[in-house]
């Protein structure tokens, strides 16, 4: 990707810390992958409403919802599903950068992307979480007939059946998604940001709508 020599950061005069002040909590980009199917949306928006109820500023970047907008012009070759996960990469880290806690659940199939992303983060704000679940369980899980499409030659590059998935060979999180189920899971996600300190600081200082301070 070319960038032009005129552009050129803008830093301003609040910092991620101050952001992560004002919210109570310490920002971070959880990087949910997967075959399709093996549970990432699923589990990402479960953690989103438990970190929710206790008050945190959570969001979640789902792979279809990106498609429908930011990333609605791309394609699936290669090339195209390689700039995808560097949109979302951008966007993520952008968020964390306003002290945000960002869920992405996203195939993401090559080693290198998630290299890539993690690369956009300091040290120690990038989680990356293997959701493992067999291709057979996948398929069965498949409610949008996509696996059975792909085994007719309808779609073309469909990880899984006719392009590469190259699973974490050290991820922050592997997850077992055929024996657990979807509490356990999540339980198992906050457990790991409780662990790493991502969630030792306070709740935000603003409660959620209805309700009401402490005396």
């Amino acid at each position: 990707m070319n960038k032009s020599p005129n552009v050129v950061w803008q830093s301003g005069g609040l910092t991620r810390e101050d952001r992560e002040r004002q919210n109570g909590q310490t920002a971070c980009v959880v990087w949910f992958t997967g075959l399709p199917c093996s549970g990432k949306s699923t589990v990402a928006h479960a953690v989103e409403r438990t970190l929710y109820d206790e008050g945190r500023r959570v969001y979640v970047l789902d792979g279809d919802n990106v498609r429908h907008g930011l990333c609605g012009d791309l394609g699936f070759t290669l090339e195209e599903r390689n700039e995808n996960i560097r949109r979302v990469a951008e966007v993520a880290a952008l968020l964390c950068d306003g002290g945000i806690i960002v869920l992405t659940a996203f195939i993401s199939p090559l080693r290198s992307e998630r290299s890539m992303a993690r690369s956009k983060l300091p040290s120690g704000r990038f989680f990356e979480v293997f959701c493992n679940a067999d291709l057979a369980v996948c398929e069965k899980r498949d409610v949008k007939g996509m696996y059975r499409r792909a085994r007719r030659g309808e779609i073309d590059n469909y990880t899984g059946i006719s392009s590469p998935y190259e699973a974490p060979e050290h991820p922050e999180l592997r997850l077992d998604t055929v024996s657990l189920d979807v509490a356990g899971a999540a339980q198992a996600v906050i457990d790991m940001l409780s662990d790493a300190g991502i969630l030792s600081s306070k709740k935000p200082l603003f409660p959620q709508s209805g309700q009401k301070k402490k005396a």
